[in-house]
């Protein structure tokens, strides 16, 4: 008993020394985050509440804010084309970057130089990738997708002029942005499929459609989930290429959630009714995450 209780003391002295150690390293990042994150967020729940006026003093007006941005037909124009974008946006980077995963997976040197060349519009800044676009829309007969869309017998169009193709416009770009990181999640996934389960099935006769549907895509299903989540939230939060390319135009076609916030806030001064959107937009991607990880818990079991 007398050398037991020593034993025990210095092993949780250990255990809390390692815990405060853990800490310590966090502390910076949490400082940053509080300081960035979390205190703006508090204040834009406040400010929800209030008319800000700069100057006279806010005024407190309960839910008057959210009654004004949800009865707004602006707003629920926008929260349609956001979720549709969101929709497109997620759904077809998630294709696009399943098929490029199966086309350059392998050992071979030169499919690195592919991957590599694939992945770099995803390290480019989304401001540079969007003026590019832009100028690749030019209504034009010399505009790239102009003049690439002449070969096949189509006539010049005004991409982001016209109100039925900004918005599917924007969402070509963002499937072209979103695909190679997708990608490169993907290739991750499939390392880690056993192989043995691919030659026992080619012993047994089965074809590449039938194993790419009864082995791959079952093992990729929780990268599917991660990358579905973390698609449907960057697609929600879209700002700058819709900012850079239309900014909402023409006639509201292209307009979402961010950059219609951004106008009630920053352009027209109503930094309430602003906060209230945000608040709504943060509940609905809350609603999002949570309901995605309800949906995999329950699968996995």
């Amino acid at each position: 008993m007398t050398v037991a209780q020593p034993t025990s003391r210095r092993r949780l002295t250990s255990r809390r020394r390692g815990t405060l150690i853990a800490w310590l390293f966090l502390a910076p990042a949490l400082v940053l985050f509080l300081y960035f994150k979390f205190i703006p967020m508090a204040q834009g729940l406040r400010m929800s509440f209030f008319e800000v006026r700069t100057y006279l003093g806010d005024r407190y007006v309960g839910v008057d804010n959210y009654a004004t941005i949800l009865s707004d037909r602006a707003f629920t124009s926008a929260l349609w084309h956001t979720v549709a974008l969101a929709a497109g946006t997620t759904a077809g980077s998630l294709v696009l970057g399943f098929v490029l995963a199966l086309l350059v997976e392998g050992k071979a040197r030169h499919l690195w130089i592919v991957r590599t060349a694939a992945f770099l519009p995803v390290v480019t800044t989304m401001a540079a990738v969007a003026e590019v676009w832009r100028i690749m829309y030019y209504p034009g007969d010399s505009g790239v997708v102009n003049t690439i869309a002449g070969w096949v017998g189509i006539a010049p169009q005004p991409y982001l002029a016209s109100e039925n193709s900004s918005l599917v416009s924007i969402m070509a770009m963002g499937v072209w942005r979103g695909a190679p990181y997708d990608m490169m999640i993907i290739l991750a996934g499939l390392a880690g499929v056993d192989r043995s389960l691919y030659e026992a099935a080619a012993v047994d006769g089965a074809t590449p459609w039938r194993r790419l549907r009864h082995i791959t895509v079952p093992a990729l299903r929780p990268v599917f989930g991660i990358l579905f989540t973390l698609a449907a939230i960057r697609g929600l939060r879209v700002f700058t290429e819709v900012f850079t390319l239309t900014n909402g135009a023409p006639n509201g076609s292209s307009e979402v959630l961010m950059t219609l916030i951004y106008k009630l806030g920053l352009q027209r001064g109503e930094l309430g009714v602003a906060a209230a959107g945000s608040i709504v937009l943060f509940a609905a991607t809350l609603v999002l995450t949570v309901g995605v990880r309800l949906f995999r818990r329950r699968d996995a079991r």
